[in-house]
């Protein structure tokens, strides 16, 4: 077989490995020395030209996002109903698009080849175009090679830089590992001199407990996504979440994203003043997933809805604010897509990125606040650190509530409650994450899981969290550390290399 079949042959085989290893124990050190085999096969290949180097970095992240994203064609086939050969095309197109920030950052190699510091150029570029891919039409930075650092040797890097920090040092460890053969000594006492550095950053905490711990009663319906279209069966998924919430009492009673999924004023008359009056009588505070209504400009607009009830206060609100695309607005030009997906109310209005975090109230104690994120929103780390930095209350615990039915029996799940985790490292804040068919799990400042529900089961995890005050140095700092070096680096790679 040529080199030239086999080379994107193996490249996408590669990426498929590396994005099948994030789902490993220990998928944070594996990946490295994976990453390392692809710069061994494209450093060959850096004397090509951009346009060939750029096809062959395409081709190894069209093989990580087919297998990392796959689950996309569970909910556009299985639940949408889409044409097959359409919904395949779509997972292939958006796993395409992605995988153009992968190929992008690879480049660096042809650029820097020749420089013992190419690592830290390549670094920088792959920092860069994570960025990127998590801001431009309005972002998809799912399946980063951050979020699988949580389960490597560079997680406790996050509550100084971020999981962009963590991102930086995993790409350059992985090409100073493969320049282990030209420089033995110095690559190996780099690798280890960095990952003893990371781990000596944990010895750090930058929040602290405050007040008691408060008891909280998270619930899984388990209800399947199908039956969400089903009148009757949304009924029984009403009545269910109504009886479990007011079996008994807690400081908090969560239940999922949309697990009312049905707009407010088609709700059962009185089920919210129900709610309502149980909260003032039990001291419990409630979290709603439910169908909200904002005005628009052309009338009433749907959006993805948290509602809060708190005893003897007035309701909160919570509105989505980053919303998934196709899903939950329609890009420009992308209709005809829409419509091929059969799922109602799938253009919501988006919340703002300034609302208040949730207050949590109890009987003679301080309010503890929470920051609500829905689904999706766990992905987005600078901009949950921007609100907990610029909130109008302290914030004491973080709050996942989502809904995975739409993917099935996948590794979605798996892969949300390793966002989670990050979120919680990088903030130093507890998580609470409510979901319909799991991973409903109860997380601690350092992002360990501290109990949770099997997955696609029904049932309530019922038990105790300890709330924290203050905030890292992420929180405060955001991206901008890891930012400005990383650009710093490649204006300094981009000067060194036009003088030779």
């Amino acid at each position: 077989m040529s080199v030239k079949i086999f080379s994107p042959i193996t490249l996408l085989l590669l990426g498929a490995a590396l994005a099948l290893a994030a789902e490993l124990p220990y998928g944070g050190w594996i990946q490295i020395p994976l990453l390392s085999i692809l710069w061994w096969r494209l450093d060959p290949q850096s004397h090509n030209s951009f346009k060939k180097q750029f096809a062959l970095g395409l081709t190894f992240g069209i093989g990580y996002f087919v297998v990392g994203l796959w689950w996309l064609y569970i909910s556009l086939h299985d639940v949408g109903g889409m044409n097959a050969l359409l919904a395949g095309m779509g997972v292939f197109l958006l796993s395409a698009y992605v995988a153009i920030y992968f190929a992008m950052a690879t480049l660096a190699i042809t650029v820097f080849k020749k420089n013992r510091l190419a690592g830290l150029f390549l670094a920088a570029s792959w920092v860069l175009a994570e960025f990127l891919r998590g801001y431009i039409f309005t972002g998809f930075p799912w399946m980063g090679l951050a979020e699988t650092q949580f389960n490597g040797p560079f997680a406790l890097i996050a509550p100084l830089f971020g999981g962009l920090a963590c991102t930086f040092l995993m790409v350059w460890a992985s090409w100073e590992l493969y320049q282990i053969r030209k420089h033995s000594i110095s690559s190996a006492i780099l690798i280890m001199a960095a990952i003893g550095i990371a781990q000596v950053a944990g010895a750090f905490t930058f929040t602290k407990p405050i007040g008691e711990p408060i008891s909280i009663r998270l619930i899984q319906g388990n209800f399947e996504q199908s039956l969400k279209f089903n009148p009757q069966a949304i009924s029984r998924q009403i009545d269910f979440y109504a009886g479990e919430i007011t079996k008994q009492a807690a400081n908090l009673i969560i239940i999922p994203e949309t697990a009312f999924p049905w707009p407010i004023p088609n709700l059962p008359i009185g089920l919210v003043n129900y709610l309502q009056d149980f909260s003032n009588n039990s001291n419990s505070n409630l979290l709603l997933g439910l169908i909200g209504e904002v005005p628009g400009t052309n009338g009433m607009q749907y959006s993805n809805r948290a509602t809060g009830l708190s005893p003897n206060t007035s309701a909160y609100q919570y509105d989505k604010a980053h919303l998934v695309p196709f899903g939950e607005f329609i890009p420009p030009g992308f209709q005809w897509f829409v419509n091929a997906f059969h799922v109602p109310m799938s253009d919501f209005a988006r919340g703002k990125l300034d609302q208040s975090p949730f207050a949590i109230v109890r009987k003679g104690q301080e309010d503890i606040y929470a920051a609500i994120t829905i689904c999706y929103e766990d992905v987005f780390g600078g901009e949950l650190a921007s609100r907990i930095q610029h909130s109008d209350k302290p914030v004491n615990l973080l709050i996942n509530m989502t809904n995975l039915a739409w993917f099935g029996e996948s590794q979605a799940s798996t892969q949300q409650l390793r966002l989670s985790q990050l979120r919680s490292l990088e903030t130093g804040l507890p998580a609470l994450r409510a979901t319909n068919t799991g991973i409903t799990a109860v997380l601690g400042p350092d992002g360990k899981v501290l109990k949770a529900l099997p997955e696609f089961t029904q049932g309530t995890l019922s038990t105790q969290v300890q709330a924290y005050s203050g905030k890292t140095p992420y929180v405060i700092w955001g991206n901008l550390p890891i930012l400005g070096i990383s650009c710093l680096l490649l204006v300094w790679g981009l000067i060194s290399h036009r003088r030779f």
